[in-house]
């Protein structure tokens, strides 16, 4: 027996991993698509003749409108990505494993047979279908993050290892590139993955709770194949206490030691942290880092083609060098952590009375520091029209958006009680998500009265990036407040 329930969570573990890595996070493959898309002339009636300078017709048309129409449904699926977070996270909570995937599972076919049965005459389908593409994923992701409680020590690694799956796995975009470009149609490769959703139901019944995976996992605990009975007693009492966790750890490593139990605060309201000065710098740290990310995702498509000079063999070898960089996310996403944790025992090692609240966030500095350097070489690199430069901006990227996610939820836990966690995660991702939309304003100002010259814009987006180190050091300043009051006393 304890053979049999290892393979069958080695089994979840790995099919769990699998599902991540090809189906959750696709949505950030959006460059490759749009190549495939504009040679099927998806958004082709939008483009219009470009005049010359006499006002004559040259060979070279003005695609400008597809390529809004490109960056319009993009900015609606990563904004759908962060703004559902909380409401998916609600779903699953209230609703259960089982209920949750078979949402996802929904969604997601249906979203690939619209793309499948789609064609130049009906792209408008597309602005439906990305949305419920990236819900489903999201869904897949949270569902399958609980796979960490079955392996206990090993949890964090896990999940952090599923968040860079998520990651990685807008590569499954560039392999539908390249299997069009090899005589693959577009409707071929969707309907294969609307067909995977029979292996999604299998799973969904065979290797997955109908519950919530409990932690600690309590003794003789099974579920699916070896299911006695799912919703055992000890998981009834450990799901409530787990309500919040699952959906905190969406898209990030965890950290999962926040305050030690030695020192209660006074219980606060959720209001006085949400519309503290921490959250807000926090909120805006976040939501600049991200756009600057969601812009160059869903912009890169038209920016390659400028840079080529409309050479599409050109664009479609920088478009496969930038979705090969994003499937090492996976490898990228441990590090963030990694260093938190490391810096963590070397502050505990070293306080002299410093609470563990100051001893927490002191370890967090360096990785909101480094975040923002990383996302300040990506940007200045991004902004410097020089084609072969973009190789480096794809990899500062890739392991900019890694440290990202890993580093927003690691602060939020640190910084701030338990009770509070996911109500603000879900608060921080929700305000993001809204920031996120200027992607598409910015797109057509860059389009329209600049003249497709982006200079002004990443020069203000580059002076916006160096606000973001704000954020460290007003909490590096909070630690060093506290630790010199200390001191004194």
């Amino acid at each position: 027996m304890p053979g049999q329930g290892l393979s069958l969570r080695v089994a979840t573990l790995l099919t769990g991993l699998l599902e991540c890595l090809g189906f959750a996070g696709v949505l950030f493959g959006w460059a490759s698509l749009v190549f495939v898309f504009k040679t099927e002339h998806y958004f082709e009636e939008l483009c219009e003749p470009d005049a010359g300078p006499m006002g004559n017709v040259t060979g070279q048309a003005d695609c400008k409108a597809q390529d809004e129409s490109f960056s319009l449904i993009f900015t609606l699926g990563s904004f759908m990505n962060n703004f559902m977070t909380f409401p998916a996270g609600f779903i699953f909570d209230r609703f259960k494993t089982t209920v949750a995937r078979l949402i996802a599972i929904f969604l997601y076919t249906s979203a690939t047979l619209t793309i499948a049965f789609s064609s130049a005459d009906s792209a408008p389908l597309l602005f439906l279908a990305m949305p419920m593409l990236t819900v489903g994923g999201i869904l897949f992701l949270i569902t399958n993050l609980q796979v960490g409680n079955l392996f206990g020590k090993h949890r964090s690694t896990i999940i952090t290892l599923y968040n860079g799956a998520f990651d990685s796995s807008s590569a499954v975009f560039l392999v539908i590139k390249l299997l069009y470009e090899r005589g693959i149609s577009l409707r071929a490769s969707f309907i294969f993955l609307s067909v995977c959703s029979a292996w999604h139901v299998g799973r969904t019944f065979l290797l997955m709770p109908r519950g919530h995976v409990p932690y600690p996992l309590p003794p003789n605990y099974s579920y699916g194949l070896c299911a006695r009975n799912d919703t055992t007693e000890g998981e009834k009492n450990t799901a409530e206490s787990e309500k919040l966790e699952m959906q905190s750890k969406e898209f990030h490593p965890a950290k999962e030691e926040a305050l030690e139990p030695g020192k209660q605060p006074e219980p606060r309201s959720f209001w006085r942290y949400a519309l503290s000065q921490r959250f807000a710098c926090h909120l805006v740290w976040l939501s600049v880092i991200q756009l600057w990310h969601y812009l160059f995702i869903g912009t890169l498509n038209s920016l390659l083609t400028n840079l080529a000079g409309g050479d599409r063999a050109l664009v479609s070898t920088y478009t496969n060098a930038f979705a090969i960089t994003q499937f090492f996310g996976v490898l990228c996403a441990p590090w963030n952590g990694l260093l938190m944790d490391w810096l963590k025992q070397k502050y505990q090692k070293e306080a002299k009375g410093s609470s563990a609240v100051t001893v927490a966030l002191s370890s967090a500095v360096p990785s909101l520091a480094l975040t923002s350097l990383l996302c300040l070489g990506f940007a200045l690199c991004a902004s410097v029209p020089i084609l072969p430069l973009q190789y480096v901006t794809f990899i500062l990227q890739v392991i900019s958006r890694s440290f990202l996610y890993g580093g927003n939820a690691a602060f939020l836990t640190l910084a701030f009680p338990s009770e509070h966690f996911g109500k603000l995660f879900g608060l921080v991702m929700a305000l993001s998500a809204i920031v996120s939309l200027l992607q598409f304003p910015i797109f057509t100002f860059i389009k329209g009265p600049l003249q497709n010259d982006p200079l002004y814009v990443n020069v203000m987006l580059v002076l916006a990036t160096v606000l973001t180190f704000v954020h460290p050091f007003t909490v590096y300043w909070e630690c060093r407040q506290e630790r010199s009051s200390l001191a004194a006393t």
